[in-house]
């Protein structure tokens, strides 16, 4: 199942880096937008290069309005961890039983003989739940285009 622009984004409550208390999509309506980053698995290659490049650019997505997460099947711990090792400065969620990559139409049957790693994968969610970007790349090699992230987030405003 792919989510299409316009409509509702699934709701959802993962555990997450930076609070012991689960993180809902919902919670962020009719405060700020959202931007979900799904990737395949800590402590790639790739996935440290983009979860790196929104450390570094992260502050830019505050004065977009926008909250980001990555979100990806590994346990919460080892989020922690990778999170605290790179210096990550927003929340990284675990999608561990698969169902919120699933919901999002971001889950690969097999990536490398691993079976149900995230896909990569970027959402942009407005106030009002509904889903304003939407790209899901069949290759994990892959980065998700940032510009035209920033480009409807800056629209939203």
């Amino acid at each position: 199942m792919s989510i299409e622009i316009g409509s509702a984004a699934p709701d959802f409550s993962l555990r997450g880096t930076m609070s012991d208390d689960p993180v809902s999509l919902s919670s962020f309506q009719g405060e700020k937008s959202v931007v979900l980053l799904f990737f395949p698995l800590a402590w790639t290659g790739v996935c440290t290069t983009e979860m790196c490049g929104i450390r570094d650019s992260y502050v830019r997505y505050g004065e977009l309005g926008a909250e980001v997460f990555g979100l990806s099947v590994d346990s919460p711990f080892a989020l922690k961890a990778w999170a605290k090792e790179e210096g990550l400065n927003f929340p990284l969620l675990s999608d561990f039983n698969k169902d919120v990559s699933a919901s999002y139409g971001a889950l690969y049957e097999d990536l490398i003989g691993l079976k149900g790693v995230s896909m990569r994968a970027a959402f942009v969610i407005d106030k009002g739940g509904v889903v304003r970007y939407a790209d899901v790349l069949p290759k994990a090699s892959e980065l998700p285009n940032f510009d035209a992230i920033q480009e409807v987030l800056a629209g939203l405003e």
